[in-house]
Protein backbone atom coordinates (compact mmCIF):
# COMPACT_ATOMS: atom_id res chain seq x y z
CA UNK A 1 0.00 0.00 0.00
CA UNK A 2 2.44 2.35 0.77
CA UNK A 3 4.40 1.77 -2.42
CA UNK A 4 1.49 2.08 -4.36
CA UNK A 5 0.73 5.53 -2.88
CA UNK A 6 4.79 6.36 -3.16
CA UNK A 7 4.01 5.96 -7.18
CA UNK A 8 0.77 7.28 -7.43
CA UNK A 9 2.24 10.29 -5.76
CA UNK A 10 5.03 10.94 -8.51
CA UNK A 11 2.99 9.95 -11.24
CA UNK A 12 -0.21 11.58 -10.80
CA UNK A 13 0.91 15.09 -11.09
CA UNK A 14 2.35 13.98 -14.52
CA UNK A 15 -0.50 12.48 -15.73
CA UNK A 16 -2.44 15.70 -14.58
CA UNK A 17 -0.09 17.27 -17.14
CA UNK A 18 -0.90 15.46 -19.60
CA UNK A 19 -4.85 15.35 -19.32
CA UNK A 20 -5.04 19.42 -18.99
CA UNK A 21 -2.75 19.43 -22.05
CA UNK A 22 -4.16 21.80 -24.86
CA UNK A 23 -3.83 18.71 -27.71
CA UNK A 24 -5.65 21.07 -30.40
CA UNK A 25 -3.60 23.92 -30.45
CA UNK A 26 -0.31 22.23 -29.84
CA UNK A 27 1.04 22.48 -32.98
CA UNK A 28 0.48 26.32 -32.92
CA UNK A 29 1.67 27.16 -29.55
CA UNK A 30 4.97 24.45 -30.22
CA UNK A 31 6.12 27.31 -32.97
CA UNK A 32 5.33 30.02 -31.00
CA UNK A 33 7.71 32.97 -31.02
CA UNK A 34 10.55 32.20 -28.47
CA UNK A 35 9.78 28.49 -27.57
CA UNK A 36 12.17 27.37 -30.01
CA UNK A 37 14.77 29.83 -29.19
CA UNK A 38 14.59 28.77 -25.06
CA UNK A 39 14.64 25.03 -26.28
CA UNK A 40 17.65 25.26 -28.29
CA UNK A 41 19.70 27.29 -25.49
CA UNK A 42 18.59 25.07 -22.83
CA UNK A 43 20.12 22.51 -24.90
CA UNK A 44 23.29 24.44 -25.90
CA UNK A 45 23.80 25.71 -21.53
CA UNK A 46 22.63 22.12 -20.48
CA UNK A 47 25.05 20.24 -22.90
CA UNK A 48 27.98 23.17 -21.99
CA UNK A 49 27.33 22.65 -18.60
CA UNK A 50 27.77 18.98 -18.52
CA UNK A 51 31.13 19.27 -20.45
CA UNK A 52 32.66 21.72 -17.88
CA UNK A 53 31.12 18.98 -15.33
CA UNK A 54 33.00 16.46 -16.73
CA UNK A 55 36.53 18.69 -17.15
CA UNK A 56 36.19 19.30 -13.44
CA UNK A 57 34.09 16.67 -11.89
CA UNK A 58 35.63 13.70 -13.19
CA UNK A 59 39.44 14.84 -11.56
CA UNK A 60 37.54 15.42 -8.55
CA UNK A 61 35.76 12.34 -8.40
CA UNK A 62 39.25 10.42 -8.77
CA UNK A 63 40.86 12.44 -5.59
CA UNK A 64 37.87 11.85 -3.41
CA UNK A 65 37.66 8.46 -4.19
CA UNK A 66 41.47 7.30 -4.20
CA UNK A 67 43.77 10.11 -2.84
CA UNK A 68 43.91 10.58 0.96
CA UNK A 69 44.35 13.73 2.59
CA UNK A 70 43.37 15.32 5.54
CA UNK A 71 40.13 16.84 5.37
CA UNK A 72 38.73 13.98 2.47
CA UNK A 73 35.12 14.07 4.51
CA UNK A 74 34.65 18.25 4.39
CA UNK A 75 35.57 18.33 0.42
CA UNK A 76 33.32 15.77 0.20
CA UNK A 77 30.61 17.44 2.23
CA UNK A 78 30.97 20.99 0.44
CA UNK A 79 30.76 18.91 -2.68
CA UNK A 80 27.17 18.16 -1.39
CA UNK A 81 26.06 21.10 -0.50
CA UNK A 82 24.26 22.24 -4.10
CA UNK A 83 22.04 19.42 -3.81
CA UNK A 84 20.49 20.49 -0.41
CA UNK A 85 21.23 24.20 -1.41
CA UNK A 86 18.31 26.59 -2.21
CA UNK A 87 19.02 27.00 -5.99
CA UNK A 88 18.45 30.61 -5.41
CA UNK A 89 20.72 30.86 -2.62
CA UNK A 90 23.70 29.42 -5.08
CA UNK A 91 22.85 32.22 -7.19
CA UNK A 92 22.99 35.12 -5.14
CA UNK A 93 26.04 32.93 -3.75
CA UNK A 94 27.46 33.40 -7.37
CA UNK A 95 26.55 37.30 -7.53
CA UNK A 96 28.59 37.69 -4.51
CA UNK A 97 31.45 35.90 -6.16
CA UNK A 98 31.32 36.69 -9.96
CA UNK A 99 29.36 39.59 -10.16
CA UNK A 100 30.79 43.01 -11.02
CA UNK A 101 31.16 43.83 -7.61
CA UNK A 102 31.85 40.12 -6.44
CA UNK A 103 34.81 38.45 -5.04
CA UNK A 104 36.34 37.69 -8.33
CA UNK A 105 33.86 39.58 -10.29
CA UNK A 106 35.49 42.56 -9.58
CA UNK A 107 38.92 41.54 -10.64
CA UNK A 108 37.57 40.09 -14.25
CA UNK A 109 35.89 43.21 -15.00
CA UNK A 110 38.74 45.44 -13.73
CA UNK A 111 41.72 43.37 -15.54
CA UNK A 112 40.09 41.61 -18.10
CA UNK A 113 36.78 43.74 -19.27
CA UNK A 114 35.15 40.66 -18.32
CA UNK A 115 31.32 40.76 -17.10
CA UNK A 116 29.55 37.19 -16.84
CA UNK A 117 26.46 37.99 -15.01
CA UNK A 118 23.16 37.64 -17.08
CA UNK A 119 24.93 36.87 -19.84
CA UNK A 120 24.84 33.11 -21.70
CA UNK A 121 28.03 31.79 -19.82
CA UNK A 122 26.36 33.19 -16.95
CA UNK A 123 23.54 30.25 -17.26
CA UNK A 124 26.26 27.91 -17.84
CA UNK A 125 28.14 28.22 -15.17
CA UNK A 126 24.94 28.30 -12.71
CA UNK A 127 23.61 25.49 -14.30
CA UNK A 128 27.11 23.16 -13.93
CA UNK A 129 27.08 24.60 -10.38
CA UNK A 130 23.57 22.72 -9.33
CA UNK A 131 24.66 19.54 -11.92
CA UNK A 132 28.57 18.98 -10.74
CA UNK A 133 27.40 17.17 -7.53
CA UNK A 134 25.75 14.26 -9.19
CA UNK A 135 28.21 13.67 -11.80
CA UNK A 136 30.98 13.32 -8.74
CA UNK A 137 28.63 11.07 -6.78
CA UNK A 138 28.37 8.85 -9.53
CA UNK A 139 31.71 8.88 -10.62
CA UNK A 140 33.23 8.72 -7.00
CA UNK A 141 31.16 5.41 -6.71
CA UNK A 142 32.26 3.90 -9.91
CA UNK A 143 36.01 4.40 -8.49
CA UNK A 144 35.68 3.26 -5.60
CA UNK A 145 33.36 -0.01 -6.90
CA UNK A 146 36.21 -0.81 -10.08
CA UNK A 147 38.84 -3.67 -9.48
CA UNK A 148 42.24 -1.69 -8.73
CA UNK A 149 44.01 -5.28 -10.07
CA UNK A 150 43.70 -4.21 -13.75
CA UNK A 151 45.17 -0.50 -13.00
CA UNK A 152 48.24 -2.38 -10.57
CA UNK A 153 48.95 -4.63 -13.19
CA UNK A 154 49.49 -1.76 -15.57
CA UNK A 155 51.36 0.23 -13.31
CA UNK A 156 53.77 -3.16 -12.86
CA UNK A 157 53.83 -3.88 -16.44
CA UNK A 158 55.53 0.30 -16.69
CA UNK A 159 52.72 2.40 -17.59
CA UNK A 160 52.82 5.72 -16.15
CA UNK A 161 50.42 7.40 -13.63
CA UNK A 162 48.16 9.05 -16.74
CA UNK A 163 48.51 6.54 -19.04
CA UNK A 164 46.81 3.60 -16.42
CA UNK A 165 44.27 6.38 -16.08
CA UNK A 166 43.69 7.17 -19.64
CA UNK A 167 43.89 3.36 -20.56
CA UNK A 168 42.45 1.21 -17.86
CA UNK A 169 41.00 3.61 -15.19
CA UNK A 170 38.43 5.48 -17.70
CA UNK A 171 37.39 2.33 -19.66
CA UNK A 172 36.78 0.89 -16.08
CA UNK A 173 34.33 3.70 -14.94
CA UNK A 174 32.92 5.05 -17.98
CA UNK A 175 29.39 3.59 -17.54
CA UNK A 176 29.76 5.58 -14.43
CA UNK A 177 30.67 8.71 -16.30
CA UNK A 178 28.06 8.13 -18.95
CA UNK A 179 25.15 7.85 -15.77
CA UNK A 180 26.83 10.83 -13.92
CA UNK A 181 27.16 12.66 -17.75
CA UNK A 182 23.33 11.73 -18.26
CA UNK A 183 22.13 12.94 -14.96
CA UNK A 184 24.39 16.11 -14.85
CA UNK A 185 22.47 17.45 -18.04
CA UNK A 186 19.19 16.61 -16.86
CA UNK A 187 19.25 18.20 -13.78
CA UNK A 188 21.12 21.08 -15.97
CA UNK A 189 18.69 21.40 -18.52
CA UNK A 190 16.09 22.05 -15.69
CA UNK A 191 17.89 24.52 -13.58
CA UNK A 192 15.64 27.42 -12.86
CA UNK A 193 16.26 29.13 -9.13
CA UNK A 194 20.18 30.01 -9.99
CA UNK A 195 19.82 30.54 -13.20
CA UNK A 196 17.36 33.58 -13.18
CA UNK A 197 18.83 34.64 -9.84
CA UNK A 198 22.60 34.82 -11.52
CA UNK A 199 21.94 35.40 -15.35
CA UNK A 200 18.62 36.62 -15.67
CA UNK A 201 15.98 36.07 -18.15
CA UNK A 202 16.61 38.28 -21.75
CA UNK A 203 15.34 36.23 -24.72
CA UNK A 204 17.56 34.60 -26.68
CA UNK A 205 20.59 34.83 -24.38
CA UNK A 206 19.38 33.46 -20.71
CA UNK A 207 15.89 33.20 -21.02
CA UNK A 208 15.95 29.10 -20.84
CA UNK A 209 12.56 26.41 -20.97
CA UNK A 210 12.26 26.28 -17.11
CA UNK A 211 12.20 30.67 -16.97
CA UNK A 212 9.99 30.50 -19.97
CA UNK A 213 7.64 28.51 -18.18
CA UNK A 214 7.67 30.70 -15.56
CA UNK A 215 6.71 33.54 -17.19
CA UNK A 216 4.21 31.92 -19.77
CA UNK A 217 2.34 31.02 -16.33
CA UNK A 218 1.87 34.71 -15.48
CA UNK A 219 0.44 35.47 -18.92
CA UNK A 220 -0.55 32.45 -20.88
CA UNK A 221 -0.69 29.22 -18.51
CA UNK A 222 -1.90 27.33 -21.34
CA UNK A 223 1.56 27.87 -23.28
CA UNK A 224 3.30 26.85 -19.89
CA UNK A 225 1.73 23.51 -19.79
CA UNK A 226 3.20 23.15 -23.52
CA UNK A 227 6.00 24.18 -22.54
CA UNK A 228 6.40 22.10 -19.26
CA UNK A 229 5.47 18.97 -21.99
CA UNK A 230 8.69 19.45 -23.82
CA UNK A 231 10.36 19.65 -21.10
CA UNK A 232 9.36 16.24 -20.35
CA UNK A 233 10.14 14.91 -22.89
CA UNK A 234 13.52 15.62 -23.29
CA UNK A 235 14.16 14.70 -19.75
CA UNK A 236 12.24 11.64 -20.77
CA UNK A 237 14.19 11.12 -23.67
CA UNK A 238 17.76 11.37 -21.42
CA UNK A 239 16.17 9.13 -18.89
CA UNK A 240 15.74 6.27 -21.54
CA UNK A 241 19.17 7.06 -22.42
CA UNK A 242 20.44 6.34 -18.89
CA UNK A 243 18.77 3.62 -18.69
CA UNK A 244 20.54 2.12 -21.66
CA UNK A 245 23.59 2.89 -20.48
CA UNK A 246 23.35 1.10 -17.33
CA UNK A 247 22.03 -2.10 -18.77
CA UNK A 248 25.18 -1.99 -21.15
CA UNK A 249 27.10 -1.34 -18.12
CA UNK A 250 25.57 -4.03 -15.88
CA UNK A 251 25.61 -5.88 -19.53
CA UNK A 252 29.73 -5.48 -19.39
Amino acid sequence: MPAGLALAFLVLPLLALLVRAPWTTLPERLTGPGVGTALRLSLVCAGSATVLCLLLGVPLAWVLARATFPGRRLVRALVTVPLVLPPVVGGVALLLLLGRRGLLGQHLDAWFGITLPFTTPAVVIAEAFVAMPFLVIAVEGALRGADRRYEDAAATLGASRWTVFRRVTLPLVAPGISAGAVLCFARALGEFGATITFAGSYPGVTRTMPVEVYLALESDPQSAVVLSLVLLAVSVLVLVSLRDRWLTGSAS
